[in-house]
């Protein structure tokens, strides 16, 4: 019964989540949700205390799956500098793609609920912060092989790059995404040195 309501749960996330990625969180409602995934309105209380709840859930989730794919593209045996440049071409191939799926809830729901709903905050705040802590870490380890420059602190320089791709993320939903991604990595290459 566990593995069964387990199932459920995951269901309802990976179903809304495509539709929160497109339409964001206040514009889509429960009675959306369930319909989409097929189960009656009760299913979604019996796993969620309410929409808040089940949106801290989803981000969760989201940062779980997406911290995989970071440790996937920051891992190997190249040098630091390229898996970090391999990593920030894989942020420009899934936020560019007209995947919902695929497109980051940072940027689609940060402004969205942070001012609003401060446990999605808490939960976005623990999940952008380990994604810059890996940055960071993969900035230490080209440092050490003298791929990456050593003048800059790493934990710094994670930071920085983390905000300058969320800001092109944000550009590419108002301009021409293959723009502001290029100047993104452009940008990158230069403050890796």
């Amino acid at each position: 019964m566990k593995t069964q309501a387990t199932d459920m749960r995951q269901h309802l996330i990976e179903v809304a989540r495509t539709i929160i990625t497109h339409k964001g969180y206040s514009a889509v409602g429960i009675a959306e949700i369930v319909k989409a995934a097929g189960v009656p309105k009760g299913s979604f209380y019996y796993y969620f205390a309410s929409k808040e709840a089940f949106a801290e859930a989803l981000l969760e989730h989201y940062f779980s799956h997406y911290l995989h794919q970071v440790d996937k593209q920051l891992s190997g045996v190249e040098s630091g500098r390229e898996r970090l440049l391999r990593y920030f071409s894989f942020w420009k191939t899934t936020q560019g793609a007209d995947l919902p799926e695929s497109k980051c809830l940072v940027v689609k729901l940060g402004a969205e609920v942070c001012d609003q709903y401060d446990s999605m905050r808490h939960v976005m705040a623990k999940g952008t912060q380990e994604i810059v802590q890996r940055i960071a870490h993969c900035i230490r380890e080209g440092q050490a092989d003298s791929s990456v420059s050593a003048v800059s602190d790493a934990d710094e320089l994670a930071e920085e790059l983390y905000q300058l791709w969320l800001g092109a993320s944000l550009m590419a939903k108002i301009h021409t995404p293959d723009k502001a991604f290029d100047k993104a990595m452009n940008a990158t290459t230069r403050l890796l040195g």
